[in-house]
């Protein structure tokens, strides 16, 4: 690459990963990097690690010497998009980490700083199965729950801070790791997570031969896949209940936001999507005034892990 190019970085930082992509001024990518996020390490460590990242994936696109146009990250938590802080990060244990001063001080340069699940939500937007949309919703069940919305290219968010989170809308039913009186959100029953926690319980009963003493943490988006196609009928309905689940809450974000398109991703939905495409179509239509559903298209995400980074990196275009 020419020493005198204009590059990009674009940073997912996720749970347990970090992965930069260096895009050159064609967008295309010319380079990457990956290390564990080891967020029980603190939030300082993180931030060394994110900076070394985003040089080694630099230095694999031979672009170290080539003018650093700007550094897009997407974190997982609640973000001040004024400030670049990542205020809360439940899944890393972080709080009120000054992700933009760290970065653009180590690599001297304008940093956006985003929502991971806005993001890959973008990204799926700009290069993804939401090409060519107006108005897209991204719905990204995980560890989590996480969604994002692209309106006429810009990411909606609230005055200062991230917003779309859809693992909070509440539901109604209860569990029992909430109060009596409290109902459950969506995403303790509708998050891989909370599938693999249904799972574990069904295969004590033994319901769920292959999963018998696994662990959760153990229970992966391929096990279950694994027994579905194997007929364990316990898994397949803890499954189904969970996709109904979501369609219901999807609901009201249809009915509020009225997007062109519903882009799913995640590990579930890269195992399973048909059944989830088909499943929620069929519940929107049940629930949603049918002007808004009949030519809602409902699609898998084409991008997969690269969504957060390339979409981080695209919106430095939007953000300068």
């Amino acid at each position: 690459m020419a020493k005198s190019s204009k590059v990009r970085v674009g940073i997912d930082l996720g749970g347990t990963k970090m992965y930069a992509v260096v895009l050159d001024e064609k967008g295309e990518a010319v380079g990457s990097a990956r290390n564990p996020s080891l967020g029980h390490e603190g939030s300082r460590k993180g931030m060394e690690r994110l900076v070394t990242t985003a040089q080694e994936a630099l230095a694999s696109a031979k672009a170290e010497d080539s003018k650093l146009a700007g550094v897009g990250i997407g974190c997982p938590g609640v973000v001040d998009l004024d400030k670049g802080v990542l205020k809360t990060a439940p899944n890393l244990g972080w709080s009120d980490v000054p992700v933009r001063k760290v970065l653009s001080k180590a690599l001297d340069c304008p940093v956006t700083v985003l929502n991971d699940v806005d993001a890959g939500t973008y990204g799926e937007f700009r290069s993804g199965a939401g090409e060519g949309t107006s108005s897209l919703l991204g719905v990204f069940p995980g560890t989590g729950l996480g969604g994002g919305f692209v309106y006429r290219g810009q990411i909606l968010h609230g005055r200062q801070y991230s917003c779309m989170e859809l693992g909070d809308l509440r539901v109604g039913g209860s569990t029992l790791l909430r109060g009596g009186d409290e109902w459950p959100t969506l995403e303790d029953l509708t998050s891989r997570l909370a599938i693999s926690s249904a799972i574990t319980v069904e295969a004590y009963r033994g319901k769920a031969a292959s999963m018998v003493g696994l662990p959760i943490n153990m229970i992966k988006s391929k096990m279950i896949l694994n027994s579905v196609a194997t007929d364990e009928e316990a898994v397949t309905q803890i499954l189904d209940q969970a996709i109904h689940v979501l369609g219901s809450g999807l609901a009201g974000v249809v009915s509020l936001l009225g997007p062109d398109m519903i882009v799913l991703g995640g590990g579930l939905v890269e195992k399973f999507p048909e059944r989830y495409t088909s499943a929620l179509k069929k519940r929107l239509k049940q629930l949603v005034t049918p002007e808004l559903t009949e030519d809602l298209r409902i699609r898998p995400a084409k991008l997969g892990d690269d969504a957060g980074a390339l979409g981080a990196a695209a919106y430095i275009e939007v953000e300068q």
